[in-house]
């Protein structure tokens, strides 16, 4: 029996049952225990932040898998595939290209990372063009990360709300109560709590998200040819216009300064480990893309009026989930995508914590102990996770909060990134004004209106390229940086 409504709704099965209540609470407190239990794990700031360096393929796989299908790309495209069909491929496909790019730079990330025991682009930074480039990158990080972060509470607090509409939780009050959640987690356990509860995660996804929700739904819908029968072929017609590209430009070149995977990694034990486990997670993750686009697209069929229901596009998973799953399978689903969400949230988070304290904080008290480093650490876990809480009660759809945070960051820090690594001509100079003149640019594109229409990353990134170029090559004869091997 389904748990009654003092409000009449088109959808009343979309209220759970006291099972799936009671799977989905005991999942997510399972979730909690386990970060609890990692707390014994740390025991230096290596651990907290990079797992030790112990990270094997798999175990990369599925943290990777989890991190990047987490709340903003589940919900957020499934809810932008609802609004403009083929247009959430048009935007995830560029993200897969430059994940599947990354995968062969995460070798040499590795190498670099243990060898000169660097855990994060920041000190990369440091080594190469000194404490000037590092501390704006930081900033950029922390900044960038915490949106990130903000965009999984706009997800997680629709997902809560839809739960909790039954006994009047509004959105707001589910935004602070995934917060609350997202920063007891990260401040217990670090990465290993992340990345180890990310494996059942991952599995949990995938088969109670990615395989049962699309099948439940085609019964629902009768079959697939009456799904494609009922079907607007407009939502399916590819276009490009200013801003689709600027969202492209984004996803491709942010994968390229993307803390979260430098920060997996520098925590992989070996680099092969480490293309592996990026290949193998970016190639799940390209299955998921059009899963993500037939949910949303089903959900026009099945639940037409669930933007008005519920007030967002980022409802059209959960919904769809609630309506066409039985009790029980019902609840695992839902858990299973609020345990990602938390999982993704604590990646961000996690490497916005680092930023601030190790790679700002130990810049200004280079005598900082460990046990002091790991309690701030904490602390500042609570501190920015209630920052991205302010960004999502302003901002309540995923995918703009994502947006946001990714476009200056990519324009800024993207191809600056790959100098580091690889071009041995980039100098302190070139890095620096290729970091400002990227991120004045872009944010001074989005000021004005976004003129004809274009993506605020576009200019941008072409601005930071150039800059980059011109003056790294004016300069690198009298100022040459240090190459890392």
């Amino acid at each position: 029996m389904k748990l009654g409504s003092t409000k009449e709704r088109s959808y009343r099965m979309l209220e759970l049952t006291l099972l799936d209540l009671l799977i989905i609470g005991a999942y997510l407190i399972g979730m909690l225990l386990v970060g609890v239990y990692f707390v014994k794990r740390i025991k230096n700031p290596g651990d907290y932040y990079v797992a030790g360096r112990t990270l094997g393929p798999v175990v990369l796989t599925a943290t990777v898998c989890a991190t990047i299908i987490g709340g903003s790309a589940m919900m957020g495209r499934a809810g932008l595939a609802f609004t403009d069909g083929f247009k959430c491929v048009m935007t995830a496909v560029p993200y897969l290209i430059g994940m599947f790019i990354f995968s062969g730079l995460a070798g040499r990330i590795q190498k670099v990372g243990a060898t000169y025991g660097i855990t994060s682009i920041p000190e990369l930074f440091s080594r190469r063009f000194g404490k000037s480039s590092k501390c704006i990158l930081a900033v950029m990080v922390a900044l960038t990360m915490m949106g990130t972060v903000a965009a999984q509470v706009t997800a997680t607090a629709t997902i809560i709300r839809l739960l909790g509409d039954q006994v009047g939780i509004s959105y707001e009050m589910g935004a602070l109560i995934a917060t609350i959640i997202f920063f007891v987690y990260t401040a217990a356990s670090g990465l290993f709590g992340v990345v180890y509860t990310d494996v059942l995660q991952f599995f949990m996804l995938l088969i109670f998200v990615y395989l049962m929700v699309p099948t439940a739904s085609v019964i629902e819908i009768g079959s697939i040819s009456e799904f494609w029968t009922n079907l607007d072929k407009s939502y399916l017609i590819p276009r490009i216009d200013g801003e689709i590209l600027g969202d492209i430009v984004t996803y491709l070149v942010f994968t390229m300064a993307g803390a979260e995977m430098w920060q997996r990694s520098f925590a992989a034990k070996d680099a092969k480990s480490a293309r592996r486990g990026m290949f193998c997670g970016t190639a799940v993750y390209a299955v998921t893309i059009f899963l993500i686009l037939f949910m949303g697209l089903a959900a026009q069929q099945i639940l037409p009026t669930v933007v008005s229901d519920y007030g967002s596009p980022d409802a059209v998973i959960p919904a769809l989930a609630v309506k066409v799953l039985p009790p029980g399978l019902t609840g695992l689903a839902v858990a299973g995508i609020l345990s990602v969400m938390m999982s993704t949230a604590d990646s961000y988070l996690l490497v916005s914590v680092q930023t601030c304290v190790h790679d700002l904080g130990k810049t200004v008290k280079k005598d900082m102990d460990s046990k002091m480093e790991i309690l701030l650490s904490r602390i500042f876990s609570i501190i920015l996770a209630l920052g991205a809480l302010i960004i999502a009660l302003y901002i309540k759809s995923a995918y703009d909060v994502l947006m946001f945070a990714w476009s200056f960051y990519a324009a800024a820090a993207g191809l600056p990134a790959l100098a580091a690594l690889y071009w041995k001509k980039a100098t302190t100079a070139g890095i620096l004004s290729a970091m400002i003149g990227g991120f004045v640019v872009c944010v001074g594109w989005k000021l004005a209106g976004q003129p004809f229409g274009l993506g605020a990353a576009v200019p941008g990134a072409i601005a930071c390229g150039v800059l980059l170029l011109t003056v790294s090559l004016a300069t690198c004869k009298k100022h040459p940086s240090v190459m890392l091997e």
